[in-house]
């Protein structure tokens, strides 16, 4: 078996085995708190990883697999606004016409390609996929658990050998390590069965803790202990096996938190100044709203109707917190200019980030408020992280501590390269997220096999 610590500068790899580490950056990497990482991926071998902006999860997933911003691909946030149906939907899983690297690698170049966990994998051509799929009635409750896979029929081998997908530890007010454990486990699963040229693992587990207690607490230095010992578990099994010799280990994050102690709520500016309107049982109606905001951590997408969005930038000018409004030229000059924004984006102060509530009331919050139910609310909720006092989820916004979305040289994420088939990074600056997939697919040897249009570029240095 090589020696984890001194990579080899070779043409390409057989094997490429992505860790998609969330909240992780280069400065949490050390012989103290992280061994197994700095190890695998010594400082020398990791450097910053720019996001797009936002960074958020679905535009900067999307960016880093397809090597294309926001402004090419319209993953603009992590729900999406149907202007026609004036529906808003967080957290849809279906792959809705995205190719990224596995489908393009598996479909045109010949590789086996995994993907475990990411967003929008249902129809994913990748040949093995594993993404949570429970099976819910008309209200959204969940009646049994369920994972969408490819091959089909692999989540019925999984839950023979690792039970049921924790759902309730992935996310809610449980999320804990139970979830980060089950993926790691389902990979090695995966590479048992298929072992997949490529295989790219979301690892969720600092991202809990990142929002709820924020970067700089205790708790957030005490997971990263956490996650590196799954991750040593998981290391273990890949350098034992027989394509350890021509593997190379990427190591990303999609993003850094920031510290924040102030919740914003544009959606009650625009309802107090007659823009949003809500129906009896205390939900937005969008159909008849002049203005809403769809709230995503520190991103606000604000929508109106023809003629409203003059009256709606003025009843969110005076929001304390705000440190940005972008206009049709501010949002081509962060790399967001598509029809799937909002007609102005909203960026919150460092320490701040945006709640989608209208309500000042308890009395008048919609049922689902105080539910775990991430697709019927029109906005991401990290309260969700937290038990309510008269719910599931909480309602008091004052106890989430970190955020996301600003992109900042304090909140960037990781790139590394480690492992016995891994050449050196080209350059000493910043990796940019668009970088990642054509510097995977030229550490595969398949980028002139591919019809995929990059906006960034190759970092090897062979």
């Amino acid at each position: 078996m090589s020696d984890p610590t001194t990579p080899e500068s070779t043409e390409t790899a057989g094997r490429v085995i992505v860790l998609d580490v969330v909240g992780l950056q280069p400065r949490h990497i050390d012989a103290d708190r992280t061994p197994t990482l700095e190890t695998y991926f010594p400082n020398d071998r990791v450097t910053d990883l720019r996001p797009p902006f936002p960074a958020v999860t679905v535009p900067v997933q999307t960016t880093l697999a397809t090597g294309r911003g926001p402004d090419a691909h319209g993953d603009v946030s992590s729900g999406e606004y149907d202007r026609e149906r004036d529906a808003v939907a967080f957290w849809e899983r279906d792959r809705d016409g995205r190719d990224r690297l596995w489908e393009t690698a598996s479909d045109e170049a010949g590789l086996t390609t995994g993907v475990l966990n990411f967003q929008h994998l249902i129809g994913t051509s990748a040949d093995v996929a594993v993404t949570p799929s429970p099976i819910e009635d008309e209200n959204n409750d969940i009646l049994e658990m369920n994972c969408w896979t490819n091959p089909d029929g692999f989540y019925d081998d999984l839950r023979e050998e690792l039970h049921h997908f924790p759902l309730h530890n992935y996310w809610g007010p449980g999320a804990n390590e139970e979830g980060s454990s089950w993926i790691l486990a389902a990979a090695r699963e995966a590479i048992d069965r298929f072992d997949p040229d490529l295989l790219w693992i979301y690892v969720p587990h600092l991202d809990y803790v990142g929002q709820s207690d924020g970067p700089s607490s205790d708790a957030f230095a005490a997971e990263l202990e956490t996650v590196d010992d799954l991750l040593a578990d998981f290391l273990a099994f890949v350098s034992g096996t027989d394509r350890w010799d021509e593997t190379a280990l990427t190591l990303v994050s999609e993003y850094g938190f920031h510290d924040v102690d102030r919740p914003l709520f544009p959606n009650r500016a625009l309802r107090e100044a007659g823009l949003l309107e809500t129906t009896a049982d205390g939900d937005v109606d969008i159909s008849v709203s002049d203005a809403f905001a769809m709230v995503d951590h520190q991103i606000a997408h604000v929508y109106a109707n023809e003629g409203a969005v003059g009256a709606a930038r003025e009843a969110l000018a005076g929001l304390a917190g705000v440190d940005a409004v972008l206009d049709e030229s501010g949002k081509a000059e962060r790399g967001i200019d598509h029809p799937n924004a909002g007609d102005f984006v909203l960026v919150a102060e460092p320490n701040a980030w945006f709640q989608y509530y209208w309500w000042d009331d308890r009395a008048n919050a919609p049922p689902y408020a105080t539910e775990m139910d991430i697709h019927a609310k029109p906005g991401f909720d990290p309260c969700e992280l937290f038990f309510g006092d008269e719910g599931l989820v909480s309602l008091d916004a004052s106890k989430v501590s970190g955020s996301h979305g600003r992109v900042d040289e304090s909140a960037v994420g990781c790139f590394g390269l480690g492992g016995p088939a891994a050449p050196a990074l080209a350059g000493d600056g910043p990796v940019d997220a668009t970088d990642v997939t054509p510097t995977l697919a030229e550490l595969l040897g398949v980028e002139g096999a591919l019809s995929m249009a990059f906006d960034g570029t190759s970092r090897l240095r062979q």
